[in-house]
This record gives C-alpha cells, structure tokens and sequence, in this order.
C-alpha cells in the first residue's frame, strides 16, 4: 500500500533551503520515493492562513518511508531544511488499489 509524506513549509531562509531542495531528490528516489508536488502554485479553498510550501511524495510502503526519513544521510539534510524553515509533515497510508 503506498504512503504519502505530505509537507507544509513556511521556508525562512530561501538560500539554505535551496542547497536542501537540490541534494534530496537522489536520496527519496534512492528509498523508491517520487515527487507528486513539489511546490507548484496553489490556491486556498477553504480553511485560514498564509498557502504555505506544499510537498507530496509517494513511498511504496511506510517501511520504505521510514528508512528515507531515519536514513543516515538524510540526517544533515534534515538539520538544514529544519534550519532553513518551519513546518509540519505527516505521513498518511493510501487506499489499496481495487481487487
């Protein structure tokens, strides 16, 4: 069943989050992760606040997931995006494809 990291971001240094934005490509398709968005533009429905960044990936599996996020050389790239903005991610496990 895939799973899906979503991510709100509020970037607070644009110059280091950049360096973040270009290094963790390889490293998500490394653990059989892929971009579905990725920053595009987006517009408000419904809800309060500033349209912050908005990220979605697609893991296989939240075991594939979890060996991204807990992967060792995701670790300084994690420490930077976490200096570099302020935000929330959530992993949410998909629907099972119909039988």
């Amino acid at each position: 069943m895939p799973v899906y990291l979503h991510g709100d971001i509020e970037i607070t240094d644009p110059e280091a989050y950049e360096a973040y934005r270009r290094q963790v490509p390889a490293l998500i398709a490394a653990h059989g992760g892929r971009y579905l968005v990725r920053g595009g533009a987006g517009e408000l429905l419904e809800g309060e606040g500033p349209l912050r960044r908005q990220i979605l990936l697609e893991f296989p599996s939240l075991a594939a997931l979890r060996a991204f996020y807990d992967a060792p050389e995701y670790q300084p790239l994690k420490a930077l995006r976490q200096r570099a903005s302020n935000g929330r991610l959530v992993a949410v496990e998909g629907v099972s494809p119909p039988a």
